[in-house]
């Protein structure tokens, strides 16, 4: 289990820290956390409640931060702290490959629902301006965005996107 989500909760974790230590302590936290908890674990999408639990983790390293009196930190040791251009990097080449990936399942989708979500998600339209594009009521435009996460929601499942 650690080490297929280990990424995954590391970066939730940096996202809220911005320090990689302390980033991984969170992380270390919260898969402890995860493996006592697993008793009460109601078998509901599992990447999204270990997702959860890293947040709070990170969130409540990030209180203790903020208590702790101010300190006075020596810069070669701030610079030791930042983030590597190779973590940019890293980042970069996981959003485009979850961009190409949801490409590819947006591809899958039945072409009314296709169609809707690329609108809306992908080219960032409103409401309104697809319902002027396509020339229908701004209620059908709403019904149909409706029935498309509907039908995601039934066929694609949480595991297919580790």
């Amino acid at each position: 289990m650690v080490e297929l989500y280990s990424k995954h909760v590391f970066h939730i974790a940096y996202s809220v820290l911005h320090d990689s230590k302390e980033a991984e302590d969170a992380a270390q936290e919260a898969f402890v956390q995860v493996y006592k908890s697993l008793p009460q674990y109601r078998n509901e999408g599992f990447k999204t409640w270990l997702s959860r639990i890293a947040l709070h983790k990170a969130l409540d390293i990030k209180r203790k931060q903020d208590r702790r009196p101010a300190e006075l930190i020596d810069v070669a040791q701030s610079l030791v702290q930042l983030p590597s251009r190779d973590e940019d990097v890293v980042a970069r080449l996981i959003r485009e490959e979850q961009t190409v990936e949801l490409s590819q399942k947006i591809a899958q989708l039945p072409q009314q629902h296709r169609d809707i979500i690329q609108a809306y998600y992908m080219q960032g339209k409103t409401y309104d301006q697809i319902a002027e594009e396509t020339q229908v009521a701004l209620k059908t435009v709403e019904s149909r965005l409706y029935r498309a996460r509907l039908w995601i929601r039934n066929h694609w499942k949480e595991e297919e996107w580790q």
